[in-house]
């Protein structure tokens, strides 16, 4: 099956039925990666992924990870400022 069809086949989904598929596995990916915040285990990443799959459905997931990325790109630029290259002495 290729990638179109599969996306015409979800968006032929009724509303609801594709709002119960996106909360639940969504849901549980955001539940799972805050519990493995507390336990050792890939949290942040779950979390993102979880986000990333309720956004196709709710607006407020779409809002916080848009937040999400934004926070990670100042993150990264205030990290590449800050490291400074090694000068070779020789």
């Amino acid at each position: 099956m290729n990638k179109e069809r599969l996306y015409e086949s979800w968006k032929h989904l009724p509303h609801p039925i594709r709002w119960v598929i996106v909360a639940t596995i969504g849901g549980t990916l955001f539940v799972v990666g805050v519990i493995f915040l507390v336990i050792p285990g890939p949290g942040l990443p779950l979390v993102i992924a979880g986000l990333a799959v309720l956004a196709s459905e709710f607006a407020w997931a779409q809002y916080m990870l848009s937040r999400i990325k934004e926070k990670s790109q100042q993150v990264a630029q205030r990290a590449k400022s800050t490291i400074r290259p090694n000068k070779k002495s020789g």
